[in-house]
């Protein structure tokens, strides 16, 4: 009894954390306080944008003296806080993480975890030199269904796994807002968009082939689609003045303008200007880059791309990336085994087949709901992820991190393999023993 009650007072210490980033994924993952705000309180914030760190400092109640416009600024100030939650854009991410580590802060940090191997390498390096926590926020692990599936893989459910294919379909618009207009769309100033969005779906083939190490790459993709000489004829420079923009499934005005006139003003609208209205969204269109035609814009990342994965054993793993699918990054699995399959295609259930009995059984993920929520992306993964950090930092132990520094560096490594076999045109071998 007494053992237990030690357990209980250790995990019921209130974790204090600063949020470096304050936008979309600072903001999401700071909420947790509002949630629990006897397990979680936000003390500190930095981000050059004054309204996000101005509304990030009312809604959760930050004293005026821990706001700070430039990260540097914050961490020249004494430690003051147990944690970091590190929200930047993907090439600003490890310098505030090698900061905050050295400072002794423990870190969350948004995927994907740099934008170099290296840096991967050193942001690892430095967590583990001065004993932090390190958690990337791959929150696929967290999401029921894929966590479910690596339970059904572990149990030997369907034997050995000998094969899998994953889809991840990225939603013909959502591509259109984050990787032909939006922050995504140039290398040079974000990364390659495989690491950009998929890097959570390497992380995913990675964990469910457990031990079995990843030994050769493959990968082809391009930029299909969006390039200037398929920009239909009649059409404009911008949405708001284009002849055929009603006939375009990419319109800018639909989506952005037609979700604001509905009283949508959550993502995708939310991101292009700080306060939607139809007047301000309106103007962000005629003047923004999220108005620009998607044919005239300066992205250059991939809109298709297929990874081919071989893995100890002779096991085999395929990845699809796409642009041009209705479903918006509802992921397609199915997992060979030699015993059984399993398949998830979105919705409540995984379907498991049974070589031996020849029987289908729906399993049911959801049975395990977490509280009333605000983080109820990527179905609630993004509650249960920072329900974990939390733990992880209040009880000191990063065993409860399921994305922690050597697991999430090696899909990492993956990630980038994957690119150079695309860029050079040939098979990659991933180089023995990954020494970080």
């Amino acid at each position: 009894m007494a053992d237990g009650s030690e357990e209980n007072a250790k995990s019921e210490k209130l974790v204090t954390a600063i949020v470096i980033g304050a936008g979309n994924r600072g903001q999401t993952y700071a909420s947790y306080a509002l949630d629990l705000p006897d397990r979680l309180k936000i003390v500190g914030v930095a981000d050059p944008r004054k309204f996000v760190r101005t509304h990030m400092q009312k809604v959760l109640d930050i004293p005026p003296e821990n706001v700070f416009e430039d990260w540097r600024e914050l961490l020249a100030q004494s430690k003051f806080a147990n944690a970091a939650i590190i929200a930047t854009p993907d090439r600003h991410h490890k310098e505030p993480a090698i900061a905050c580590a050295a400072k002794g802060y423990h870190v969350l940090l948004e995927k994907p975890m740099a934008v170099t191997e290296e840096d991967c390498r050193e942001i690892v390096r430095t967590c583990k030199e001065n004993n932090v926590i390190l958690a990337v926020c791959h929150v696929l692990r967290h999401f029921p269904p894929t966590k479910k599936i690596k339970e059904l893989i572990m149990s030997g459910a369907i034997g050995e796994v000998v094969n899998i294919q994953h889809l991840e379909p990225v939603g013909f618009y959502h591509f259109a807002h984050s990787y032909v207009r939006g922050n995504w769309r140039k290398e040079d100033d974000s990364t390659f968009s495989l690491l950009a969005k998929c890097c959570h779906d390497v992380d995913l083939i990675h964990w469910w082939m457990g031990e079995n190490k990843c030994q050769q790459v493959s990968s082809f993709g391009s930029l299909q689609h969006f390039r200037r000489e398929n920009k239909p004829a009649g059409a404009g420079s911008r949405c708001t003045d284009c002849s055929i923009e009603t006939s375009c499934p990419y319109s800018a005005k639909k989506l952005y303008l037609g979700n604001v006139l509905m009283g949508n003003v959550g993502w995708p609208v939310s991101i292009i200007t700080d306060v939607p209205t139809p007047e301000s969204v309106k103007e962000a269109l005629e003047t923004g880059p999220y108005g620009r035609c998607v044919y005239e814009s300066d992205n250059d990342v991939c809109d298709n791309q297929v990874v081919n994965m071989f893995f100890e054993g002779g096991r085999t793993a395929s990845l699809t990336m796409v642009a041009f699918t209705e479903k918006l990054c509802e992921r397609q699995v199915r997992i060979f085994g030699t015993k059984g399959e399993l398949t998830y295609s979105g919705g409540s259930s995984i379907h498991l087949f049974d070589f031996t009995t020849r029987l289908t059984k729906e399993i049911y993920p959801w049975s395990i709901a977490p509280m009333r929520t605000r983080l109820t992306g990527h179905g609630c993964a993004d509650f249960f992820l920072m329900h974990n950090f939390v733990e992880a930092v209040a009880n000191d132990d990063p065993s409860m991190i399921l994305t922690g520094p050597d697991d999430t560096l090696e899909s990492h490594l993956i990630t980038f393999a994957a690119e150079r076999a695309r860029k050079q045109n040939r098979v990659v071998s991933m180089e023995p023993p990954m020494d970080w």
